[in-house]
């Protein structure tokens, strides 16, 4: 096997990443954003949702550089973040309690063997009921940044919605230039909500997003359909349950619990970027 960039590759609730140790400068020399990119790319590489490189930190356990698939940087990643706080305790350079920074702030995690619970960024832009129009008719919407924008819409038959379609025009409106949001599209049925996600870099469906099932789950209490905690089916089949306080101003310590599971290790080869 030809000599590479040593990596791990974690799958949280639908979510997969691409895990690089970086706390002593592995990846030294590279352009993390452009090398993500390439690695990411399904088709002609390795292929993941996203990537993650861990570095030293002065003030947490550790901090993390996190780019999307296309290799543009996300703030946060509720999934990714539970997918790196088990891969540093079970690799030893943090406890199972723990702390990391990210570019949405200081993150705290729990993790249990497989199941990690992630203490989130405080929400805020809270925005409830707002229109935009869309190709001459009018969507109804709420929004919520819980670390990154997150645009939710509750639908009757989250089946038939018009993900692609919707999901990309609601996600370049000029209402959130210049950056754009994610896009939730929110069933609620039999006490939990079913969400599926156009997320914002990978530019497409992905089977689950984090900080889009926390969005989706505060929102869902806000409108009066459910009580926290709040279970959240994503559309890979797994249950994420979002824990907080709608009592509270900030909806209080918000909190994303669900499983990971570890899927290889390996090398990235220079062949791997370069093509």
């Amino acid at each position: 096997m030809k000599k590479g960039i040593p990596f791990s590759k974690l799958n949280g609730s639908g979510n997969d990443f691409l895990l690089v140790d970086n706390r002593n400068g592995v990846m030294k020399g590279h352009d993390l954003s452009q090398f993500a990119a390439r690695v990411c790319d399904r088709t002609r590489s390795i292929g993941a949702d996203g990537m993650i490189f861990l570095a030293r930190s002065r003030s947490a356990d550790f901090r993390w550089n996190f780019f999307n698939a296309d290799g543009s940087v996300a703030e946060m990643c509720g999934n990714g973040g539970r997918c790196a706080a088990r891969y540093a305790s079970e690799h030893g350079f943090a406890d199972k309690s723990m702390s990391f920074e990210t570019l949405a702030g200081l993150i705290h995690a729990e993790v249990s063997g497989r199941r990690v619970k992630l203490q989130m960024t405080a929400p805020c832009g809270l925005a409830v009921d707002r229109t935009l129009m869309l190709r001459g008719k009018k969507i109804r919407y709420s929004f919520l940044n819980t670390g990154v924008p997150h645009v939710v819409l509750f639908v009757p038959a989250i089946e038939k919605i018009d993900l692609v379609g919707v999901g990309r025009g609601i996600r370049t409106h000029r209402a959130f230039a210049p950056r754009g949001t994610n896009v939730n599209f929110a069933q609620v049925r039999d006490g939990e909500v079913r969400v599926r996600t156009y997320e914002r870099g990978v530019e497409g469906e992905t089977l689950a997003c984090g900080t889009g099932a926390v969005a989706s789950g505060i929102l869902s209490a806000v409108h009066g359909f459910v009580r926290p905690p709040v279970t959240v089916r994503t559309r890979g089949g797994e249950t994420l349950v979002i824990h907080f306080d709608p009592d509270e101003k900030g909806f209080g310590e918000v909190y994303l619990e669900g499983d990971t599971s570890w899927s290889c290790d390996g090398v990235i080869t220079e062949e791997a970027y370069r093509y």
